[in-house]
């Protein structure tokens, strides 16, 4: 059994602020250490079941947050930007399973620290008309190459939010919202004890969730922070501006737009 873990830190347990997310934050090395400690109590559980290959994708921010030295030594892990599936780099039809770790709910929704891929640049992603969020997204991503997702843990509104993208989903939810800076959240030990006792039970029902398929085609429509963003953005001819802060695109293929998507956060998020 391949298990693919997308590794975020927003969702850890005991992480709510800017200074444990952000590099030169005063608390990032003390985040990072929790969020290693969580993806190891993940590959703890998947070894439980029998795991023969586990593969650990850092995805956030620069994408170089798990301490190497500490990863479990059964797991392989990628690290560093850019990579063009970015939060989903590594994904392939080899893997059976995927589980997200340390996700967070979109932006514009409840949740410890919602954004969607850049908070300095994203006000919303729609893909026909409906609000996508870097799970959804990374979902598809996953479902592109026949890889059902299993498990995410976070808080309970990303918990709520991948359970209406992926039915039967498993959670593990290892604090509560009480604001976008504040959680009541699960000590440590205790959480990396339910993300391993989690990830066995989503492991041991892989059968009962099926991979999300995305039937194109597809209208994607960006909505930035402000208009200055998206006059960056217009730059690649693809899109189309539908008002100051919008704009619009359409494929055929969830892949083109899933990259179409992390080229325009990418170019508008230079002005940054």
């Amino acid at each position: 059994m391949k298990i693919f873990i997308s590794a975020d830190i927003e969702g850890v347990a005991g992480v709510v602020h800017r200074e444990h997310t952000a590099r030169d934050g005063r608390e990032h090395d003390r985040a990072r250490m929790l969020m290693t400690d969580e993806v190891n109590a993940c590959i703890e559980g998947a070894l439980s079941c029998g795991a023969t290959e586990i593969v650990v994708n850092d995805s956030h921010g620069t994408m170089r947050n798990l301490i190497p030295e500490s990863i479990h030594p059964k797991a392989e892990y990628i690290t560093g930007s850019p990579k063009i599936f970015a939060m989903m780099e590594g994904i392939n039809h080899e893997f059976d399973a995927a589980i997200f770790l340390g996700y967070h709910s979109r932006m514009g929704n409840d949740g410890v620290l919602n954004h969607t891929f850049h908070g300095g640049v994203i006000q919303n992603i729609k893909i026909n008309q409906r609000d996508m969020g870097e799970f959804a997204l990374n979902a598809g991503i996953s479902g592109c190459f026949g890889v059902p997702v299993v498990l995410v843990t976070g808080c309970q509104h990303a918990a709520a939010e991948a359970q209406e993208i992926v039915q039967g989903i498993e959670t593990a939810i290892v604090k509560r919202t009480i604001n976008r800076q504040s959680a009541r959240n699960l000590s440590p030990q205790s959480a990396q004890n339910l993300i391993k006792d989690k990830t066995i039970s989503a492991l041991s029902s892989i059968q009962k969730i099926q991979p999300l398929s995305m039937q194109g085609p597809f209208l994607v429509e960006i909505t930035y922070l402000h208009s200055g963003l998206a006059d960056a953005a217009s730059i690649l001819p693809i899109v189309e501006r539908v008002n100051p802060i919008t704009h619009r695109f359409e494929t055929d293929d969830f892949i083109t737009a899933f990259r179409f998507i992390r080229s325009l956060i990418a170019i508008a998020g230079s002005l940054n």
